[in-house]
């Protein structure tokens, strides 16, 4: 029996795209609340950044085992039943974040909330992928990234609106996490999926995508390519108060910042989605858009934050568009994989992108110990470079998936 055909504005695309909005609220709250949250639990200003990111790699690390996890469980069960556990997982661990009275609580309520978060946009990439016609799985991705990344924003005025009050903004988006849970029950499985998951083909084999050198060199690069955008996010945005402390900037205000760059970061997702369709190239996409972010990197550190607050946020938001490239290495994670490992892979694949956070953490702090260059600055850039240049390499060894059918299994 023939699919049916959705169009780019089906429930499908419609439903993935507000799951990804309540993802990325939820995802990048903590970076907006840090610092009013770590005040009322009585941390002290200098204790602050070492907290921030200890928090972070905790909901990181949760991010990576619930990608695997979501990923296989993908395979198995269909795609639909990942939209329904992780929102749901995610959306009781956010209200329950409202409710912590120490920094322990917090990060285990983060770790908890990133193994939800992580089942989300990989399946919804999926699944859309596998039910629209292959030359509308670029826009269809790029409607799901940029309302997703929508939330950021949200979430920025929720904050602001609230008075400040973070443990209002966890409810808020457990609760719109909760209500989404209805829309989801008239998403339809793919058909696609349907025709495979009956068959004697291995479903959701994570060890798949390791015993097989092609399979595996795939999957590295997948990770690598999407790196230099939680370089950005992770390191200069979220801490992005300190560079302006490093730079002598006064009035900046890190909340805004990160609200700015994921504005660009909307508009750099759907340019980038269009773009590729318009080229019919998502590999000449990416590096254009690479070459971008590296202007607004070299800007960023040879201007030292442009000197005020208001070139800084500029060049925050050159940074967003720039990195605006989820899109890119989400779809063409499940374009490079067939029907019984592409859950498995287009959902692990942007988590454990998050989870090399911490890696890419560890670096900068290491270059910037007493043992290296001690200096905050230096060991930023230099952080910068070796991100992008894994990322430049990357693409230039990954074959072009545009077009690319997705009826087909690896075996």
């Amino acid at each position: 029996m023939q699919q049916k055909q959705y169009g780019i504005f089906s429930l499908p695309v419609i439903v993935g795209a507000l799951g990804f909005f309540v993802d990325i609220y939820d995802l990048l709250l903590f970076n907006i609340v840090r610092r009013a949250s770590f005040h009322d639990l009585g941390v002290k200003e200098d204790a602050m950044k070492d907290f921030g990111e200890r928090i972070i790699s905790w909901q990181m690390f949760g991010l990576v085992i619930g990608g695997i996890a979501w990923g296989i469980l993908g395979d198995k069960k269909g795609r639909k039943s990942v939209l329904f556990g992780s929102i749901l997982l995610y959306s009781l661990a956010t209200i329950a974040n409202g409710f912590v009275t120490s920094v322990d609580q917090y990060a285990w309520l983060r770790f908890i909330a990133g193994l939800g978060l992580a089942g989300e946009l990989g399946a919804s990439i999926t699944l859309t992928g596998e039910l629209l016609p292959k030359e509308k799985r670029g826009i269809a991705a790029a409607l799901i990234a940029t309302s997703g990344v929508m939330g950021t924003i949200t979430a920025y005025f929720v904050y602001k609106l609230s008075g400040g009050n973070w443990r209002l903004c966890y409810y808020i988006g457990g609760g719109m996490g909760l209500a989404l849970l209805f829309l989801r029950v008239n998403v339809l499985e793919s058909r696609m999926y349907d025709s495979v998951k009956d068959s004697t083909v291995k479903m959701g084999n994570f060890l798949m995508l390791l015993n097989n050198r092609d399979r595996l060199f795939r999957y590295l690069r997948s990770i690598f390519i999407g790196l230099p955008v939680w370089y950005i996010i992770g390191v200069i945005i979220t801490f992005s108060d300190e560079f302006a402390k490093q730079f002598h900037i006064t009035g900046f205000d890190q909340p805004t910042a990160l609200m700015l760059q994921y504005a660009a970061l909307a508009a750099g997702d759907m340019s980038a989605g269009f773009f590729s369709n318009c080229i019919k190239s998502r590999k000449k996409t990416l590096l254009i858009f690479y070459g971008i972010t590296v202007v607004f990197i070299f800007l960023f550190f040879a201007l030292k934050g442009g000197g005020s607050a208001f070139n800084m946020y500029l060049l925050c938001m050159g940074l967003g568009f720039g990195s605006g490239i989820s899109v890119l290495y989400i779809t063409m994670s499940a374009e490079q994989f067939g029907t019984n490992l592409r859950a498995t892979a287009a959902i692990s694949i942007p988590n454990l992108v998050r989870g090399f956070l911490p890696l890419i953490l560890f670096l900068f702090q290491f270059l910037r110990s007493e043992k290296m260059f001690a200096d905050y600055i230096t060991a930023a850039w230099i952080t910068g470079i070796i991100v992008m240049i894994v990322g430049f390499v990357s693409v230039l060894y990954t074959k072009e998936t545009f077009g690319k059918e997705m009826n087909f299994v690896e075996v």
